[in-house]
């Protein structure tokens, strides 16, 4: 595929930028998509990943393509190979707390009796949600994206501009990229970090509500692993795992689940995400082409992607 034969350029290939081409070339137009690292190599990649629309703005849109990618992902979940699942489990709080307004989207969503609670926490809802093995997943999308005909060329540009000629409408889904791309001062990452571990047989995910604290606590099980988090440290751009911190992550999940307390270690997983006030998901022309921008999801990225997709692949 030439350049003059693209309809579409999409920078990035974390899970927006995959999503948004598997739409586009789906619903007809000659993709390919520019990135700097390939997917394994994306914050995408070291992401949990359960559905939920959590400190993300704004509302009014979120709330759109978050229950638009709920709708996919659930029907992702009857097919082993995309690495989607429903996963029952229990979101806690220390603090009484009043339960998130998405939660009567969720299956099987009540409010947690005081004994299904580990100790110490006053409130907690118990739900089924769509859990998502990132590996997999990412591999499933690269897949359905070579079906629909579209490809991906590992390309580092310095700016949008150098885009400009290779295709009528570009795409940009370059994550924290977008911060020297754009270039958009009001990206700042977010580092996350999180410890795999053999799974000693744990069914249910468990997370808690950590409101604003960098320090947080998740464990959600991948069949016979089992991804432990986490951090949201702001600022922070290191893409090195940090022994203390992956300690401190285990000891936390331990806490609450003590058979993980010498669970074996399998992988150490960071990446950082692209956080600003707002998802920017909007359209402008560049040098006569459609410069359409999809980045800014901070850690929503995959509740958000393929409503964000779908928005700007209409029809899909």
């Amino acid at each position: 595929m030439s350049r003059t034969e693209l309809d579409a350029l999409v920078i990035g290939a974390g899970v927006s930028g995959l999503t948004t081409a598997v739409c586009l070339a789906e619903a007809g137009l000659r993709v390919r998509i520019w990135a700097a690292e390939p997917p394994e190599r994306t914050t995408s990649y070291a992401a949990g990943a359960m559905w939920g629309p959590y400190l993300v703005e704004p509302v009014d849109r979120v709330r759109v393509w978050s229950a638009q990618t709920l709708d996919v992902l659930r029907h992702l979940a009857t097919n082993p190979a995309t690495g989607v699942r429903l996963v029952s489990g229990i979101e806690a709080s220390r603090t009484p707390a009043e339960p998130p307004e998405w939660g009567n989207q969720l299956d099987g969503f009540r409010r947690c009796e005081p004994s299904e609670l580990p100790d110490g926490f006053a409130t907690g809802w118990r739900y089924t949600a769509p859990l998502v093995d990132m590996p997999v997943y990412l591999r499933y999308l690269q897949g359905r994206l070579e079906v629909a005909a579209g490809e991906i060329a590992l390309r580092r540009i310095d700016s949008l501009g150098d885009a400009v000629g290779v295709a009528p409408m570009v795409v940009n889904c370059a994550g924290m990229g977008a911060r020297g791309l754009v270039p958009d001062p009001d990206l700042t990452p977010t580092r996350g970090q999180l410890v795999v571990v053999e799974n000693p047989g744990i069914a249910d995910f468990f997370t808690e509500d950590t409101g604003e604290s960098p320090d947080l606590l998740h464990f959600y099980p991948q069949g016979e692993t089992l991804v432990l988090g986490g951090t949201a440290q702001s600022g922070e751009r290191s893409r090195e795992p940090d022994p203390d911190t992956a300690a401190a992550i285990i000891d936390r999940c331990a806490e609450i689940e003590p058979r993980l307390r010498d669970a074996q270690v399998i992988e150490h997983r960071v990446g950082l995400r692209p956080t600003r006030p707002y998802v920017r998901l909007e359209e402008q022309q560049l040098s006569g082409a459609r410069l359409i921008h999809n980045y800014g999801h901070s850690g929503a990225g995959v509740t958000l992607s393929w409503g964000c997709a779908f928005e700007i692949a209409p029809g899909t």
